[in-house]
């Protein structure tokens, strides 16, 4: 069952939904939008070999980057993040989706989904399209579709992302 804005309402004030910093204008009708943070991961162009069996150190592979805006490049993969911080209880899951005016100039998002007992500010895998596209932090960016799961979630994730800020790079050593 996907919520509306009175189920979101209703997590939220009961403490089950977690959203910080929070505003009212993050709910939306049928779930929550959330908003560019001030730094961007920006793959690296290179030759390097990458061996996902190595557990090479990921940041060698990523500039980190801190501001109010980004460009981004055409075809470029890059990760965001989110100023919000969320906390999800077991019965609830996220469909992300990034939001339509983003989309129409040719910006793209993996499918994504927030896993039940998620707890952080979500990092973002983003791609640019056929332009240079400048983005600003504060801006809403992804739109959180949420469902109600039909019974909590028995063996919840419990990896080192849970209760991070700011961009996480992939790991494959999980």
């Amino acid at each position: 069952m996907i919520l509306s804005d009175f189920d979101l309402w209703n997590y939220i004030k009961s403490g089950r939904l977690r959203i910080e910093p929070f505003r009212d204008d993050v709910v939306r009708e049928n779930g929550l939008d959330l908003r560019i943070g001030e730094e961007i991961a920006r793959m690296k162009n290179s030759d390097k070999l990458f061996d996902t069996h190595a557990h090479e150190d990921i940041e060698e592979y990523y500039v980190i980057e801190r501001g109010k805006e980004f460009v981004i490049n055409p075809r470029e993969h890059v990760l965001l993040h989110t100023i919000e911080y969320i906390k999800l209880p077991l019965d609830l899951m996220g469909f992300v989706n990034l939001r339509s005016s983003y989309a129409r100039i040719g910006l793209t998002i993996p499918p994504t989904i927030i896993d039940a007992n998620f707890e952080g500010q979500l990092t973002i895998e983003l791609i640019g399209g056929d332009f240079p596209i400048k983005l600003y932090a504060g801006d809403r960016f992804i739109h959180v579709v949420f469902a109600k799961l039909s019974s909590p979630v028995e063996k919840p994730y419990k990896g080192k992302y849970q209760g991070q800020r700011g961009v996480r790079l992939p790991s494959f050593k999980d």
